[in-house]
């Protein structure tokens, strides 16, 4: 046995729009029929008067491998077996008459499968009206003493209501008795039936005591059904035909000014009773589709709507008529509606049109099942979606319900049987999800500004009239016309006159009889009015009296109102010039204002001009800045580029005359050489004679031309040691970098009065002339070469220190046995080759490969 659950769907906490207007939930009813036999099966319980619960039955059960399922649902409240039909009017449609005569309008309608009572609960039976009967009778009897005449309230045929005047309203009353001689139906149409003339006893009648007693009311009814989505009316008096009946004309829907929905062309009767509201309806009942199916004898096969409007409007000051004033005409409706049951077509085996006529009921209950969800979707999410209302008829009229026209009330109606489970359990998941959908309250309408109690006043008036002619002796107003009539009716008629024989002796003596008869009747009138007349001349007299003590005192009053009235026209003047003086003070002030807003408005504009103007001149000043910067910066690379290329140039020619000297010095050494040994003899010169003089020149012409640039060439190098060429009375930077190795041999360059330093700093080279950099790297032939890069230190303009590259020169170490072959042949031995690559052109360029040139700032 599973253990019983809610039926109801869980509730998400979701965000819900913000919204001033009070929501009321649909208000949702169960009411449980009886079952027809004893024998049959129940599966429906009620555990309490908000709740039931569903049994599946035994059939359903072994379908399911013995599970026992049971299903709960709630309800505002539920109505057992025993509810009687008063106790039902009494909880649900009673507040909603009450809304009527309030001016707010009310939907009730039934929900079930076919066969559960739906229509005994709105119509009822003799002796057990329904709501739709109950709720006419406490509404006629709330309103009866107050009802105005017929045709009175008129509709306009938008929805809307017109008031007439007493003269027009009489002439539509003398036109329709004149129309209801001629019957347009046959006599067997206007006959009520019998089976609803008693269906409220006396005991079970109800009021609303709460009544405006100054306003004046009129009942309208109408009654239409909704068949295969087509709207019918079935109070429409269609011309009768018995060899041609035509079928009747389907209506359509509109939408008035206020954005209510309506049927447009239906026909509205304005009824002043109980008896004669149940009459009408009776008979658009006779016209409803009806059919016997497998479910029910008489199966609803459509949608009936029945719509009670109520049209009120206050009287006037006097208490006597209607105000003529459609403006202050309220009309309310309350909308009772009988649905038609769902079923299954296999349970009905309906074929034919009573398939379709099942279809569209099915369609439709599934068009309002489906605006319910999404309405609750809305509200519970905050989710905008479109309701369909307008796929159906029947959602689409009572649209404006669901959007805050007025309460909503649904009965669901059950049938305990087994045979129904399924379907009753499809209809209590919905009912239930119905009662979560929120339907905005109703306000109250604007009541008439008119003091209360007119009516009351007006009667009262009467009555202490009537009652003070009957202390003077005179008849009362309430007994004048009551004596005049009788002595009117006593008059005896006139004889026939007509004389025939001139020995008649009756005719004439009969005549003379009865116009004497009359003439004594005249007579006594005349009395009664002279005496009535004379009772009211002293009445009156008495009056003038107290008129004239009246005449005076109000006199009086009425001068002391002049000097009031002259000082409150004092102050009016007054009022009057000091409002003209304000008016005429706001109209400068609003001037100025204005002026005041295009002086601001020219400010900002100007202002927003300067500060574009600003910008556009930093920005013109930070252009030229940079066309300055970049200017000098031109002029100074121009410069220093023909400085460099006019060093190159004098290095250049100075390298070029110096290797001219170098080349006359040489032949001079030549000549020199071969003058000394052509003076020493033949005994002193060597055994191989020497290269010629010219194929020497040519051997150190291709070993300078071999060097990477023509640098003068150092003086001879001792054999045994190497100086470095820095060495000198100058001051030097001596720049190691860490990354140098200490190899400790001879090839290290020793320069005195050096100041040794990894990193260049401003300090060190103020205090220097000369600077030089050791670099160590890799040769080809797996060695260590260092190389000193050398330059001079000089200041700059802008205060710091920059170097000026001047000279590169190598240091190389070679393996002895690869130096022997070098060695000169008048060597026996001694240390290591050297070779010496020095003295390249200086360049001060930082783009050579020869040179470049070092700036520190300060």
């Amino acid at each position: 046995m599973q253990r019983p659950g809610k039926g109801k769907t869980p509730r998400r906490p979701g965000p819900k729009k913000a919204s001033n207007i009070e929501k009321d939930p649909v208000g949702v009813y169960c009411r449980i029929r009886p079952l027809g036999t004893e024998h049959e099966e129940c599966c429906v319980e009620m555990i309490s008067s908000t709740t039931i619960q569903l049994h599946a039955p035994d059939g359903l059960k072994a379908n399911r491998n013995g599970e026992y399922k049971e299903t709960q649902y709630s309800y505002k409240k539920v109505f057992g077996i025993n509810t009687t039909q008063m106790e039902l009017f009494e909880d649900v449609a009673k507040p909603l008459v009450e809304d009527l005569i309030h001016c707010k309008n009310g939907l009730l309608f039934t929900y079930g499968v076919t066969g559960s009572g739906k229509t005994f609960t709105m119509t009822g039976s003799p002796g057990e009206g329904g709501l739709l009967p109950r709720s006419l009778d406490m509404l006629f009897n709330s309103i009866g003493p107050f009802q105005a005449k017929r045709f009175v309230f008129k509709p306009d045929d938008k929805n809307g209501m017109e008031i007439q005047s007493q003269v027009d309203a009489l002439l539509e009353r003398q036109k329709r008795d004149s129309q209801q001689s001629v019957p347009k139906t046959p006599l067997s149409r206007q006959k009520a039936d019998p089976e609803f003339a008693d269906m409220i006893s006396s005991e079970e009648a109800c009021r609303s005591e709460n009544v405006d007693e100054d306003c004046c009311y009129s009942v309208f009814v109408s009654y239409i059904e909704v068949y295969n989505n087509y709207i019918y009316d079935l109070l429409e008096d269609a011309p009768y035909d018995p060899i041609r009946p035509k079928p009747p004309q389907s209506k359509i829907l509109r939408e008035d000014q206020n954005h209510n929905m309506y049927v447009a062309g239906c026909t509205e009767v304005e009824v002043k009773s109980t008896e004669e509201a149940f009459e009408v309806f009776w008979k658009g009942q006779k016209k409803r589709r009806i059919a016997n199916t497998q479910l029910n004898r008489e199966s609803s096969r459509s949608h009936s709507v029945f719509t009670v409007k109520l049209a009120q409007a206050p009287l006037d000051a006097d208490g006597d008529h209607i105000l003529q004033d459609k403006n202050q005409v309220n009309v309310s409706q309350l909308c009772l509606v009988d649905l038609a049951g769902s079923e299954r077509t296999s349970r009905t085996r309906a074929e034919g049109s009573r398939l379709r006529e099942a279809g569209n009921i099915n369609q439709s209950l599934m068009t309002l099942r489906t605006c319910m969800e999404v309405l609750r979707e809305n509200q519970m999410y905050g989710t905008n979606k479109m309701v369909p209302y307008r796929d159906s008829k029947v959602t689409h009229l009572f649209k404006n319900y669901f959007d805050g026209e007025g309460k909503v009330r649904m009965i669901v109606c059950v049938n305990p049987k087994a045979d129904d489970y399924e379907e009753t359990m499809l209809v209590m998941r919905f009912a239930e999800m119905t009662q979560e959908v929120e339907v905005a309250r109703p306000v109250d309408r604007p009541i008439c500004g008119l003091a209360a109690g007119r009516r009351h006043r007006n009667q009262a008036f009467r009555d202490e009239l009537s009652r003070r002619l009957e202390e003077r002796g005179g008849p009362s107003t309430a007994d004048d016309p009551v004596l005049l009539n009788q002595l009117i009716e006593s008059l005896p008629a006139l004889p026939h006159c007509e004389l025939v024989d001139p020995a008649d002796d009756q005719t004439l003596p009969r005549l003379i009889e009865v116009l004497e008869r009359r003439h004594r009747i005249r007579q006594t009138m005349t009395e009664q009015f002279n005496k009535t007349a004379n009772t009211l001349k002293s009445m009156l007299q008495q009056f003038d009296g107290q008129l004239n003590a009246k005449e005076t005192f109000l006199h009086d009053q009425q001068s002391k109102l002049n000097e009031k009235d002259k000082v409150i026209i004092n102050q009016k003047t007054e009022m009057e010039r000091l409002e003209k003086k304000s008016k005429t003070l706001e109209y400068k002030v609003e001037i100025l204002q204005k002026t005041t807003d295009m002086y601001e408005h020219d400010k900002r504009s100007l202002q927003q001009e300067l500060e574009s103007r600003e910008q556009r001149l930093q920005r013109e000043l930070s252009e030229r800045r940079r066309m300055e910067q970049r200017m000098q910066d031109m002029v100074t690379d121009t410069k220093l580029k023909y400085e460099k290329e006019c060093e190159r140039r004098v290095n250049a020619k100075q390298l070029e005359m110096q290797n001219k000297l170098w080349v006359k010095d040489e032949k001079l050494k030549q000549l020199k050489a071969i003058v000394t040994e052509s003076r020493s003899g033949p005994a002193e010169r060597p055994e191989k004679p020497e290269r010629p003089s010219r194929e020497r020149d040519r051997n150190i012409a291709q070993k300078r031309s071999a060097s990477p640039s023509p640098l003068p060439t150092a003086p001879p190098v001792h054999p045994m040691h190497r100086r470095s060429h820095s060495a000198g009375g100058e001051k030097w930077v001596d720049h190691k970098p860490p990354s140098n190795l200490d190899v400790d041999t001879v090839m290290q360059p020793i320069i005195p009065n050096a100041i040794k330093v990894s990193t260049p700093n401003e300090k060190a080279l103020s205090k220097c002339h000369k600077y030089v950099l050791r670099h160590q790297e890799l040769a080809s032939d797996g060695e260590i070469e260092t190389k000193l890069i050398k330059g001079n230190v000089f200041r700059t303009r802008g205060g710091g220190q920059a170097v000026q590259f001047t000279d590169i020169e190598t240091l190389k170490q070679e393996c002895p046995a690869a130096s022997s072959r070098k060695r000169r042949s008048g060597s026996a031995e001694g240390p290591v080759q050297i070779e010496d690559i020095e003295n390249r052109t200086p360049v001060a360029s930082t783009s050579s490969s020869h040179g470049y040139q070092k700036r520190r700032k300060p």
